[in-house]
């Protein structure tokens, strides 16, 4: 009598499966860096992997909106507790649970990565800043949260999110339309500058492109700057002089943007340029305060 075959149990097909290997050492800003508080880090990291796994899903050029859309919900239910199906769902809601703080935030994201595997074109600038009232607002706010900052920085918080997304958003034009058929550059400001959707699948950018691009840039900038005050109005030392880091990073890649084409030119900043600007900007934020408290 042969012996009986055991069954192979299918692996469960989870938003984890398709990330795309970034990490947190990929990103124009530090997450969770030794700058921020070490019981904080555990959640932040938490959230991170999270967040990344469902950007991960949206942007996965092989998958179908229906998949994308299934794996989302997955990792929603995983979130909220009606489903243990998603690993990084589960840890993200254990870490939530230990701290007391809200799903909220992590679910807005989850509504901008379903909006991307819908949508993929902008009418104007107040429709993707719309847009980042969900894909990037919400990081901001989480980090404020889970330091017990006051939710009345909030409005300086999205105003540097806002600008980090749209940077982001500038630095891959050129690849987000080839491969994603997704263009976050607003139509109002390609029609104003006489460029074309079809301009950013080319290996460099036409003279019309080049000053839609420098025009959104030199925005992005005037955003950032309505959060500088952020740094010195949070109460955590760390956590201000992280976010001066972010800051001074963001700027960086606004002037890039604005003097480089980010088809043909290098827009992004080394890993030499940012330890050196972490350096920079953490010290001012920490003595900057250390002067305020001595006046």
């Amino acid at each position: 009598m042969s012996a009986a075959v055991k069954q192979v149990e299918p692996t469960p097909v989870t938003a984890e499966s398709f990330r795309s290997g970034k990490s947190g050492s990929d990103e124009n800003f530090p997450v969770a860096s030794l700058l921020i508080a070490a019981p904080f880090r555990p959640v932040i990291l938490a959230f991170y992997d999270f967040v990344r796994a469902g950007d991960d899903v949206a942007d996965n050029p092989d998958l179908a909106p229906g998949q994308k859309h299934a794996l989302l919900d997955q990792l929603d239910r995983s979130l909220v507790g009606l489903s243990d199906a998603e690993p990084l769902g589960v840890r993200l809601r254990q870490k939530l649970g230990e701290r007391g703080l809200a799903d909220r935030h992590a679910r807005d994201l989850l509504d901008a990565f379903r909006r991307d595997v819908d949508k993929n074109r902008y009418a104007s600038w107040d429709e993707l800043i719309d847009y980042c009232r969900l894909s990037a607002m919400p990081v901001g706010r989480f980090l404020l949260d889970v330091h017990g900052e006051s939710r009345d920085l909030w409005t300086a918080s999205d105003a540097i999110c806002a600008a980090l997304q749209i940077n982001n958003h500038l630095q891959d034009c050129g690849k987000d339309f080839s491969v994603l058929n997704r263009v976050y550059v607003p139509q109002d400001t390609l029609d104003a500058a006489g460029a074309r959707i079809e301009d950013l699948g080319a290996a460099k950018a036409t003279p019309a492109l080049r000053v839609c691009l420098r025009n959104l840039a030199a925005r992005n900038r005037a955003l950032l700057e309505q959060g500088m005050s952020l740094p010195h109005d949070i109460k955590d030392l760390r956590l201000g002089m992280e976010i001066a880091v972010v800051l001074r990073h963001a700027f960086s890649i606004a002037d890039l943007l604005i003097a480089r084409d980010p088809l043909s030119e290098n827009v992004k900043l080394s890993r030499s340029e940012m330890l050196l600007g972490a350096a920079i900007a953490a010290l001012s934020e920490a003595f900057s305060r250390l002067q305020r408290r001595a006046a």
